[in-house]
């Protein structure tokens, strides 16, 4: 049974279609990678798989429970997690403060227990704080961990918001354009933590990415859509070999 299952996705902003009738299956433990041109309607995909948008049309199943007509706000605590293709962290607070916020985006509170600071209540930061911990170390982030946020270089911010992510615990990762603003060594380093988020955490990723030579080393399969149609599927090879995804990129 497919992990994720995507079935006749259709979404309509007034007269505009951006994505139009896709349907693709995500299987457990692979790193599935959408691509196309600026516009084609990947981030849209993003956006509904993670239900910041409603569907017009179709249906989202994730771990065999249908979640179309779920709250955005109930996605974190169904097991996804996601990075943004513009960084959505807090500037004024630490690395720390960020990561643990990505915990408490899981966590069922109550406000008596919070008040009295109950024994539930720390065993459960307790458990936060090594979660976090542990993110850290997988993440090298050992040296900015009590920097702000505001004061950290592009790339580190990029890898502090996959972090996050992480820190929701999550069991399908939605990583949008990883390699965004990235230079070549940090891009080769995104590289190496996407392969082993999947290999050694475990954790399906659906990604959305720009660059080849980073979808063609982490992708074990492929999408390919142009005006929120699908073009192709396929592994790395046999989707950039597809002559409507050539003509998509390079025209006719």
């Amino acid at each position: 049974m497919a992990f994720l299952k995507i079935a006749g996705l259709t979404k309509r902003f007034g007269g505009l279609t951006a994505v139009d009738d896709i349907s693709f299956e995500v299987n457990p433990g692979e790193v599935y990678t959408i691509i196309g041109p600026n516009g084609a309607g990947k981030t849209t995909i993003f956006n509904l798989v993670s239900l910041i948008y409603a569907p017009t049309e179709g249906s989202i199943e994730f771990n065999g429970a249908n979640l179309t007509g779920l709250a955005p706000d109930r996605v974190a605590a169904k097991g996804i997690g996601r990075t943004f293709q513009n960084i959505e962290l807090f500037e004024h607070a630490t690395v720390l403060q960020n990561l643990l916020i990505g915990c408490h985006a899981r966590a069922q509170s109550n406000v008596f227990a919070e008040m009295l600071f109950l024994p539930s209540v720390k065993r459960r930061e307790l458990e936060h704080r090594a979660n976090v911990e542990k993110v850290i170390d997988f993440l090298d982030l050992q040296a900015v961990r009590d920097s702000m946020v505001a004061g950290l270089p592009y790339g580190v911010r990029k890898v502090v918001e996959l972090a996050r992510a992480l820190c929701t615990q999550p069991k399908l990762l939605l990583l949008d354009e990883p390699s965004s603003g990235l230079n070549v060594e940090e891009t080769d380093d995104m590289a190496f933590w996407i392969q082993d988020i999947k290999n050694e955490l475990g954790i399906t990723v659906l990604m959305v990415e720009h660059d080849m030579s980073l979808v063609s080393r982490v992708s074990d399969r492929v999408l390919a859509v142009n005006y929120g149609k699908k073009l192709a599927e396929g592994t790395p090879a046999q989707v950039q070999a597809h002559p409507e995804v050539i003509a998509a990129y390079l025209g006719q």
